[in-house]
């Protein structure tokens, strides 16, 4: 179906949907039609472990009805069932009002019209499947010829979601996003050790809203021998000293140290308990707002809805709300939350910052971290800060982390470590773990490299809620040095 005639059809539903929310006592409705294409590749040990392609499409109508919430979605666009859902969302909504002791009460909203749409050179649904298994088989093959490789690994994946809202208050918008990720794996075992690394980075490698173009970029296949070199070299390095040690955190690292103690901490739902499943709730609490030290004076953390190639980009949001930029910290002090229409008026703010997403069209929009990154600092690129960093240690590429339940101790493992000698990577170090408080940890950081190491850093499986949720974004950030960290 073409965008021009869905978006036509789909505003007709769209309106009888409101319509009949309004006449059942909705204060307020929308409604979504989401639109989602996916293809996922996969090897592992020379053969397609992974091969899915598919679409779906659905309807989804969410009402506020005596200032509580119902929602209703189904895989239909039927006029039939545009009016089922309006009617079973305002059954909800209603259900529930006389156990909320709070009525939700949302920020004021002029109607949005308009469309966006995330740029891309190259389609990856127009690359045939045949040229991205080959890439993907050559890059297995490469990270192979060693009998002490037992797991290899290389998958690309790609998401084109195109969403048009309808809104009671006159908003009317379509967006379509394409992102694709890619990456591999490989796993060497011997020494009494299993040690992994990964390219660009864990959990499928680096996602971004581009097209295929990302994807040759990253040049899987050229990467392949050094990285399982490095895997096959950790089995007889040196165990990473225990103490307290200047560390060097890469992109890599440091983007899910930002996701997880500066992201999930301020979404303002955490803050208040209303969510409090999966990451728990949240040690920044409403008072700390525009007082409280989070970093030191180098520390600026930037939501952006805008940043061009982030996971988390959008014209609006899913109330409609117009894409922002904003300080969630600055110069080290906390500035402000993330929020959505709701949540704007129970911190007091006379509008939301447009951090309200929903996964698909099956579930209702719920407070998500947006593009979260670490700004730039003067430190230059990382050989520049190895050079000022004798003693420190490199840590790189995330393996396993833990964060107590109000985002506030926390202890990451990485995959690989270096010793800085030299002003230069030297010995090399497995099992390389660090542990901190978020305040004190951000607090201890000196040196931050400047524009010409920040990179873009994906994060497309972010858990949230119950029934769970998926949500993607991005952080960007250059490397940065902590000092006086304890590592374990």
């Amino acid at each position: 179906m073409s965008e021009k005639r869905g978006s036509s059809q789909y505003e007709a539903l769209a309106m009888e949907g409101l319509e009949q929310a309004k006449a059942m006592g909705a204060s307020y409705a929308d409604l979504r039609v989401v639109e989602e294409e996916t293809r996922c590749l996969g090897v592992r040990m020379g053969r397609v472990s992974q091969l899915s392609q598919g679409a779906t499409l659905g309807m989804a109508v969410r009402v506020l009805v005596e200032g509580a919430w119902g929602h209703a979605a189904a895989p239909d666009l039927s006029q039939e069932t545009a009016l089922s859902l309006a009617e079973r969302a305002c059954r909800a909504a209603r259900a529930g009002a006389g156990y909320r002791k709070t009525p939700a009460i949302l920020a004021p909203l002029a109607p949005q019209v308009g469309e966006f749409r995330s740029p891309y050179e190259e389609d990856p649904f127009e690359v045939s499947i045949e040229e991205q298994f080959a890439l993907l088989m050559e890059t297995d093959r490469l990270l192979g010829g060693d009998p002490k490789i037992r797991s290899r690994s290389a998958s690309m994946d790609f998401l084109r979601e195109r969403n048009w809202f309808y809104s009671s208050e006159g908003s009317k918008l379509f967006q379509e996003t394409l992102r694709s990720g890619a990456g591999f794996s490989v796993t060497a075992v011997g020494n009494g050790e299993v040690q992994t690394r990964s390219y660009p980075a864990n959990f499928g490698g680096n996602f971004v809203q581009r097209g295929y173009e990302h994807v040759r970029a990253l040049d899987l296949p050229g990467h392949a021998e050094e990285y399982r070199d490095q895997a096959l070299a950790l089995l007889t390095a040196d165990p990473c000293p225990s103490g307290t040690f200047d560390l060097i955190l890469g992109g890599g690292q440091l983007a899910l140290q930002i996701h997880e103690s500066v992201g999930h901490p301020n979404e303002f739902d955490r803050v208040l308990g209303f969510e409090a499943d999966l990451a728990g709730r949240s040690f920044v609490t409403p008072e700390k707002r525009g007082n409280f030290r989070y970093g030191s004076d180098i520390v600026n953390l930037v939501a952006d809805s805008g940043l061009e190639g982030g996971l988390a980009t959008l014209g609006w949001d899913d109330d409609g709300v117009p894409a922002q930029r904003w300080h969630v910290v600055e110069a080290g002090i906390h500035r402000n939350y993330l929020t959505n229409r709701e949540f704007a008026t129970r911190l007091g703010d006379p509008q939301s910052f447009g951090a309200n997403r929903a996964w698909g069209w099956r579930y209702p929009p719920q407070i998500r971290i947006p593009n979260l990154s670490l700004m730039p600092g003067e430190a230059g690129r990382l050989d520049d800060l190895f050079a000022e960093s004798e003693g420190a240690i490199f840590f790189d590429t995330v393996k396993t982390w833990s964060i107590d339940q109000m985002r506030l101790n926390f202890q990451f493992t990485c995959e690989i470590a270096w010793e800085i000698k030299g002003g230069r990577r030297a010995r090399l170090l497995r099992n390389p773990t660090y542990q901190g408080m978020t305040p004190q940890f951000w607090g201890s950081c000196d040196a931050i490299c400047g524009e010409e190491e920040w990179r873009l850093w994906g994060v497309p499986n972010c858990g949230k809620g119950q029934p769970m949720q998926l949500a993607e974004m991005t952080h960007a950030c250059s490397p940065a040095r902590f000092r006086r960290t304890t590592l374990l």
